[in-house]
């Protein structure tokens, strides 16, 4: 456990929140979770996880951006439904590129876990775009990303962060919850 694992664990937890509440506040707060953790990630040999970050770091801009446009009179940020279609868009586009990761991190790196933390990395870039793209689905990935994360970083002995994605996981079924009752408001 060192300082900088601390200060992204408490950033990252902030951010977060802030994302299952729908606040746009969400977004500077977790770019520096993002810059944190692309430090830290660096420092454990976790690569994949590492420039994850920094497309997590585009992402977020993008998101930024998608919700300042997607809010309704009020301000308040309007959740969007997920088609079919996009969900397995996704999902197939998060399976390519686990493979594509894996191979590249399993043979030219010394990566220490290369293909569970590409496909980590591969849908947990899904779950975001989803989240930047409102959709409560969103949830519903992070919390089997977030649940594979905690054990990962068990292995890993990055204990702090095990335990801050262990309450990403409940924030997560939190956000799902919250969404949720949104996407009711408007519909009904």
């Amino acid at each position: 456990m060192t300082p900088l694992e601390i200060a992204a664990v408490a950033i990252s937890f902030a951010g977060i929140w802030l994302t299952a509440a729908r606040r746009m506040l969400c977004w500077p707060v977790n770019l520096l979770a993002c810059g944190l953790y692309f430090k830290l990630f660096l420092d454990v040999r976790l690569y994949a996880d590492m420039v994850l970050q920094a497309v997590f770091g585009v992402a977020i801009l993008y998101g930024w951006v998608a919700w300042a446009r997607g809010q309704d009179d009020s301000g308040t940020v309007i959740v969007e439904p997920l088609s079919a279609r996009a969900a397995l868009a996704g999902l197939v586009a998060g399976a390519a590129g686990a493979l594509l990761i894996g191979r590249f991190t399993s043979h030219y790196t010394d990566a220490a876990l290369p293909w569970i933390d590409a496909g980590l990395s591969s849908f947990s870039l899904v779950a975001q775009v989803w989240t930047a793209r409102r959709h409560r689905e969103s949830w519903l990935l992070w919390i089997v990303v977030d649940v594979l994360y905690v054990g990962m970083f068990v292995f890993k002995g990055l204990l702090p962060t095990a335990g801050l994605y262990a309450a990403m996981v409940v924030l997560a079924a939190v956000g799902y919850r919250q969404w949720q009752m949104a996407r009711n408001l408007c519909l009904g």
